[in-house]
Order: C-alpha cells, then sequence, then structure tokens
C-alpha cells in the first residue's frame, strides 16, 4: 500500500499547475501536451523493460530499484535546469512502471482468493494519494507566489521514506528460485508462454490503454478545459481531485460487485457508459461540471480496477500475471500516451471543449472492446 501512495501523485499533480508550467518556460499547448504524455510514454516504456529483471532479481529488488530512481527523478524535474523538466518527468514514468507492472503479480502471488479486493484497496489508496497531490497543487503553488517547481518538487519527501523501506525489505529477500505452477493447472499454466501471440491478451492490453487514456487525458487537461468553460481555477484543480477520490470509492464499490462473478461483460459496458455520459454532460450542462466529473470519476476509477484485475483474474499463475500484466501496460500506455497529446493539439488549435469530445470516443471504444476483454475464461500465451 506504501508503494501504491508513490505511484501517481507525482503524475496527477501536474495537471493543475500545466498553465503556470507553460508560463514560466514558454511552452505551448501541444508542448505541454507531449509534457502531460511523456509519464504515460515512460509508463509504457518501463512496462515492457521490467518483467524479465523481476524474474531474475525479485520483485521486491526492482520495485526498491524503481523507487530510488523516482524519488530521484522528481527532484530533478523540478531542477531549474535546461533539460531537468522533460527528463525527470520521462524517468517518473519509467519508474513507475516497476509498480504498475508488479503490483498485479504481487497481489496474485500472495493473495489469489482476493484478487478484485486487494486491487481495489491498492488503487484506493493509490487514487487518495494523487487526489490530495493533485488538489494541493494549485493553493502550495499560491502559498510560495505562484512558482511551480516547490509544489511537485515536495512530493519526494512521500516517495523517498517509502522506497527506503523497499531497499530494507529487497535487501532482506533472498534470491528468488525457478517458481513452479501448482499441480493440476492446464499444460499451458505449467510452461512458459509468451502472451504476445494470444488475441484475448490484445483485446486486454487495449482495453487497459482505452482505460489509461481517458484518465490521463482529464488528469492533465480537465482544469484547462474547465477553466475555459468559465469554472474557476481553484475549484478546477478541486474538480481534479473529486475525479480521483470519487474514482477510488468506485473502484472499491467495483470490487464488491466483481465477487463471485465469471462474466464482467455487463459492469464493463455499465462503467463505459459512465464516461461516455459525463463528457456529453460537461459539454452541455458545464454549470453542473462537479456533477458530471463524479459521474466521469466513476467510470474512470471503476475501469482501473477492472483492469488490474482482469490481469490476475485471466490468468493462471503469478509469473503468467506479471507477463500479461507487462504487455497489456506496454501496449495500453502507448495508447493512453496519445491521449493528452491529442486533447493538446485539438484544444490548442480548436477548442477546448472538443477534448471532452476526445475523451467521450474513447469511452465508446472502451464499450466496445471491453466485451472481449471481461468475458469468463483464461487469458492463454502461446
Amino acid at each position: 500500500m506504501l508503494l501504491a501512495a508513490c505511484l501517481r501523485a507525482p503524475v496527477t499533480s501536474v495537471g493543475p499547475l500545466l498553465e503556470r508550467v507553460g508560463e514560466d518556460t514558454g511552452l505551448g499547448a501541444t508542448a505541454l501536451g507531449l509534457l502531460g504524455s511523456l509519464p504515460v510514454i515512460g509508463f509504457g516504456v518501463g512496462s515492457a523493460l521490467v518483467h524479465r529483471p523481476a524474474m531474475r532479481f525479485g520483485l521486491e529488488r526492482v520495485l526498491a530499484f524503481a523507487l530510488v530512481a523516482l524519488a530521484g527523478a522528481v527532484v530533478l524535474r523540478s531542477v531549474p535546469v535546461a533539460g531537468a523538466l522533460w527528463v525527470g518527468t520521462a524517468v517518473i514514468g519509467i519508474a513507475s512502471a516497476a509498480g504498475n507492472v508488479l503490483a498485479p503479480a504481487v497481489i496474485k502471488r500472495d493473495h489469489p482468493g482476493r484478487i478484485a479486493l486487494v486491487t481495489a484497496c491498492f488503487t484506493a489508496v493509490m487514487t487518495t494519494t494523487a487526489a490530495t497531490a493533485s488538489g494541493l497543487a494549485v493553493p502550495v503553488s499560491d502559498a510560495w507566489g505562484g512558482g511551480w517547481r516547490l509544489p511537485l518538487g515536495a512530493l519526494a519527501v512521500v516517495v523517498l521514506p517509502v522506497a527506503l523501506l523497499w531497499v530494507v525489505r529487497a535487501v532482506r529477500t533472498p534470491r528468488p528460485e525457478e517458481e513452479h505452477a501448482p499441480a493440476g493447472l492446464p499444460a499451458a499454466g505449467r510452461r512458459s508462454v509468451t502472451m504476445w501471440r494470444s488475441p484475448s491478451a490484445w483485446v486486454v492490453s487495449v482495453f487497459m490503454g482505452l482505460q489509461s487514456a481517458s484518465f490521463f487525458t482529464l488528469a492533465t487537461w480537465l482544469p484547462t478545459v474547465e477553466t475555459s468553460l468559465g469554472v474557476d481555477p481553484r475549484a478546477a484543480g478541486w474538480h481534479l481531485f473529486v475525479l480521483q477520490l470519487v474514482g477510488m470509492l468506485a473502484g472499491l464499490l467495483v470490487a464488491t460487485l466483481m465477487r463471485g462473478r465469471t462474466d464482467l461483460r455487463p459492469l464493463g459496458v455499465a462503467i463505459s457508459l459512465c464516461i461516455v455520459v459525463a463528457m456529453g454532460g460537461l459539454l452541455l450542462a458545464p454549470q453542473v461540471a462537479v456533477a458530471w466529473v463524479a459521474l466521469a470519476a466513476v467510470g474512470t476509477g471503476s475501469s482501473l480496477v477492472l483492469a488490474l484485475s482482469l490481469f490476475g483474474l485471466r490468468t493462471a499463475h503469478s509469473r503468467h500475471t506479471a507477463q500479461l500484466s507487462s504487455m497489456a501496460q506496454t501496449i495500453g500506455y502507448a495508447i493512453a500516451a496519445c491521449g493528452p497529446l491529442l486533447a493538446g493539439w485539438v484544444g490548442g488549435t480548436f477548442s477546448w471543449s472538443f477534448v471532452l469530445v476526445v475523451v467521450g470516443g474513447f469511452g465508446v471504444a472502451q464499450l466496445v472492446v471491453v466485451l472481449g476483454a471481461a468475458r469468463p475464461g483464461l487469458v492463454v500465451g502461446r
């Protein structure tokens, strides 16, 4: 749970301060969109790299190394040196990918009978810290003269102690031995497989990408979009807090609804519709923006728990969970990275309200894809 507290806050805290970053650095809307996409690109790159080191050196060692790198990157991003903003932001994404990918494998290994519930608790901690960071970003910035570097750099105070705890845990954990699947599993559950040739794994990966694209686009651009619609900047920052807080509560609720179900498609369709309806509501009735943000949060928060739970629920062994998680998050975050970048271009070129159409489109696509991603049965590698 301490790991979860470090994975989203360094990313979501940027959104409310994005305009101030642009004013200070001279970056335009497209460049700021790229900056918002950079952590997500890092998620994809890191997701592709983390599986093999974890199998060789162990989950604890890889996670400890990643957290130390994350703490350093948070500090580097706020240093007033040319290129530090870009390099630090990229490393934040790559380092966070280790937790994104390996957490489902740890949950599958340590809590095989409570995958959805533990995943929901993990995401609850992750989104609560992320919501707090985004909600406090503007007030802390105002208290320190309107600058953006201190609010973002201060997050190292959260990450560094957790990194040190994981270093201690890694030192005390023996090197991993070859794992063996439990007896009784089908042949595909016992042999070494690759998920990249499995059509079902690709569907799960695309679902991961679409739900991530919706969340990260909103996390990056929602304050800007709402400000363009007449919402007070401080209120817009707290609406981002609402997006994540309500999303956390929705994730806990959806975990209870998933219990005992083998066919999760009806649930997947319902939470995807929440995103579509919320974007239409924001576009047509922005005067009640907070209500539509809360509805969007139900969709994005529930979708995250469903996506992460599928890695464990649709695999037979924790090794396969790590493989599916690595593949799905590599592909998924490659898709998700396009969201903030596309939204920045659309908003800067046409109108910021069109960003809501973009996110609504992600929601419609997610509604279709979830019919394959959340169906019963195991994802079997080949």
